[in-house]
């Protein structure tokens, strides 16, 4: 009897300690069921408009958005006039934070908290953004449309 134990309790300790040792893996979100998936990469900022909506004005600014698979962003983006009046984003035509984000897959918006900005009011604010990703382009608006801005870019 002792030698039809030792087996079934052999077999338990494995199925046991391979649970165990595939914890970590399991219990971590991948990026896409964080939803985070489709936007996580580079991008290249194509355009910048700002205005009401139906009214949209290209601004000639550049830039670019970098969205990691731990959840982790950063902007950085620049008017070639280094004279254009500072904003709450930006000092000397140039903006820049970084912070970790979230995303609310359901709304298609993501919530950045700021933890380090060139506009240092940003830090600790928490900026939401609402998002649509076609192919390898990704448009970000403000959740209020009033706020009158759309930046476009396109995947590296």
């Amino acid at each position: 009897m002792a030698k039809l134990r030792l087996p079934r309790l052999g077999l338990a300790l494995a199925t046991a300690l391979a649970l165990l040792v595939s914890v970590p893996f399991f219990a971590q979100a991948s990026a896409t069921d964080r939803g985070t998936g489709s936007l996580v990469g580079v991008w290249r900022m194509t355009s910048l408009e700002v205005g009401t909506e139906g009214n949209l004005q290209p601004v000639p600014y550049s830039g670019q958005i970098v969205f990691t698979k731990s959840g982790t962003m950063s902007v950085q983006a620049m008017n070639p006039d280094a004279n254009a009046p500072d904003t709450p984003y930006t000092k000397n035509g140039y903006e820049a934070f970084y912070g970790t984000f979230t995303v609310n897959r359901a709304a298609r918006t993501f919530v950045v908290t700021v933890e380090s900005s060139l506009a240092r009011d940003l830090i600790g604010q928490s900026l939401t953004r609402a998002f649509r990703v076609s192919g390898n382009t990704l448009v970000l608006t403000p959740p209020d449309p009033a706020e009158g801005w759309r930046a476009t870019y396109k995947r590296v």
